[in-house]
């Protein structure tokens, strides 16, 4: 499973999701709005977007691409 921090009107959050759902099934990504959450706000806003394996809590910081992602999966 997988995080990614976004927030809304955030074009960078949209294609770091394209990108992600080129490699990744939908259904094992969660989508976690920051602006809803002062403590998340705090601590991805500058930072947004932020994928986040939940396995190991490790974090892949924008900017991204596809190869990255291939590469923070397998990590």
């Amino acid at each position: 499973m997988l995080k990614l921090y976004i927030t809304s009107h955030c074009h960078l959050c949209e294609i770091a999701l394209g990108l992600l759902l080129q490699q990744y099934d939908v259904e094992n990504v969660m989508l976690i709005e920051i602006a809803d959450d002062n403590a998340l706000f705090n601590t991805y806003g500058t930072r947004i977007p932020v994928l986040q394996r939940t396995d190991t809590l490790t974090e892949l910081n924008w900017p991204f691409n596809e190869s990255d992602i291939q590469h923070f999966l397998k990590a």
